[in-house]
Order: structure tokens, then sequence, then C-alpha cells
């Protein structure tokens, strides 16, 4: 089990982390700072992510630290940022998919700019973009990718006639879809890696529940205060301990096809990682095949 950042794989090497200005990427970054990684942060709120920056300095006063701008809601973003990633050419030897919405709370369906439902585009659809565009500076390394899902996926399945929700709208259904869609992402590229050489080493994971991540805020400010504290305090993980499937999946050794890293307790709520199966709704093949294509007809970006 991972208990601390002084793991070999990390040191010297550059991680990219979305989603790593607060919450679960912000430790997530903050571990492999630790370890010694250079550390991209693409962050769609520059200020936001500079106030991230001091508080991992707090802790790694050596961090290496770059900021980068996304935003994965808009494929023009995505675009920009691979253009400035490939422009660069520098080896990408970490990632970690981990930023997410959830919109629990909210009761109308929001839809990006480039016409997809927010959630879909924000946790698949962008990092489906992100990923296929800086796949030559992934494999240039042999990268080691963590893709981060989430307990909701177990159980949830994909109404393909209705992808987006655009005929039955739930925020929570909306979520549970767009993470195993984004699993299934991780799936079908560790197939594909191995199948055309590649080399990268793909692998799942998913944080259990972090109330301190201060995901969902329509849904909180909905709670009574004093319920939100006692949640904060006492359920789940907190956010760093949830950053650490994220990194037992960096460093388990690349595997044909994916394992999951998830929290040890009752199911899979919280507590340090462990390996397991992936959930049975991310191994249909088929289903991964047909998002990928999907995908990659709505997202322009190619590798």
């Amino acid at each position: 089990m991972l208990s601390h950042p002084t793991h070999a794989f990390a040191a010297g090497r550059t991680a990219l982390v979305t989603g790593g200005s607060d919450g679960i990427g912000l430790e997530i970054a903050r571990w492999l700072a630790l370890a010694g990684a250079r550390v991209l942060l693409p962050v769609r709120n520059r200020e936001k992510g500079e106030r991230a920056a001091a508080r991992i300095r707090e802790s790694a006063p050596g961090a290496r630290l770059e900021l980068l701008d996304l935003d994965l809601a808009r494929l023009d973003s995505v675009a920009a940022l691979v253009s400035e990633l490939r422009d660069a050419g520098e080896p990408i030897e970490l990632a970690v998919l981990n930023a997410g919405i959830v919109q629990l709370g909210e009761r109308r369906r929001s839809v990006t700019v480039d016409g997809f439902e927010l959630a879909f585009q924000t946790n698949c659809l962008g990092h489906f973009a992100l990923a296929l565009g800086i796949l030559p500076l992934l494999r240039a390394c042999g990268a080691r990718i963590a893709v981060q899902g989430s307990v909701a996926a177990a159980g949830a399945r994909l109404r393909w006639g209705d992808l987006q929700g655009a005929q039955r709208y739930g925020a929570f259904r909306a979520y549970r879809s767009s993470k195993l869609a984004l699993g299934l992402f991780g799936v079908e590229l560790a197939r594909r890696s191995a199948a055309e050489g590649w080399g990268l080493g793909v692998q799942l994971c998913h944080p259990g529940i972090a109330p301190g991540s201060a995901i969902a805020p329509a849904l909180r400010a909905l709670l009574p205060p004093e319920l939100v504290r006692t949640a904060t305090a006492y359920l789940g993980n907190p956010p760093r301990q949830a950053a650490l499937t994220a990194l037992a999946a960096l460093a388990a050794p690349p595997t044909a096809s994916p394992r999951m890293f998830v929290p040890a307790g009752p199911f899979g709520l919280a507590g340090p990682p462990r390996e397991r199966a992936p959930f049975a709704e991310l191994e249909r093949a088929g289903d991964a095949r047909l998002l990928w294509e999907l995908a990659a007809r709505w997202a322009p970006i190619r590798p």
C-alpha cells in the first residue's frame, strides 16, 4: 500500500494532473511534488491555480510546478493546451486524468459551447481530446496514466440513444454515466496501446467519497451547514488520503489490461488503496470501442 510520497517512480519525472487546483487533484499534485516530480497543472482559473501552487509549496518548498490554461468544457481550450505542449515537445511520463464535475442539486441540464452535456464533456470528452492530442508525448516515454473514475460508476449504464441526457436528464445519472464513459476510454486506451505498441501503462482508480473536496456546491448550499461540516469530518476519505488511489495506479507496473485501485474499506468508500478488478460495467469491450469511436467523431483533436 502507498502511504508516503517517497516513491521512486515519480522522482525526476514530468507529471500532468488535471483538476489540480483544489480537492483531491491538489493533493495528488502535492504528493507528486513531494516525491520530486515536475508537475504540470492545467487549470481553468489562474487565480485559483496560483493559490493551489502556494499551498503545495508550503509542504514542498522546492516544488517544480507549472501552471497551464485548460477548460475541459471547451474543445478550443483543450486544442490550445495540446498545441502548447506539443510545441514544447517534452515527454510527459505520468498523467492523472482527474478533473471532474458533479452537479448534484442542479435540476437543469447544462450544455457547453461545443454543444455537449457539461458533465459528459468535462469528465470524459475533454480528457479524451487531451490524452489523444498529447499521445506522442506520452508514447515517447511509455507514460503511466491514471484514469480517475468514481464509485458511482458501478452499476451505471450508458444510454446510447440518449448519451448526453437530452431526452431524460438527471444530474446524478449524468455524472455516473460520464465517469463510466471515462473509465471505458481508459480501457480502450490500454487495449489500443497493447495492440499497437504504444507502450503506455494505463490503470483505473477512484477515490471513494471525499466530502472534504467541496464537490457539488449546489447541493451543499441546500444542506444545513452543520450537516456539511459533519459529513466532511467523518464520512469517506479526507482529500489527502483520497489521492492515494491515483498514486497507487501510477506506481503499478504496466499490465496487459487495466486494474483498478480503490479504497480498501467497505464498499470502496474510504480507507487506504487496494487493487481490484474493474467494475463489470468497465469490462464490456464493445462499449469501450463504441465510446471511443463516438468521442473520436465529436472531438477534432488527433494524435
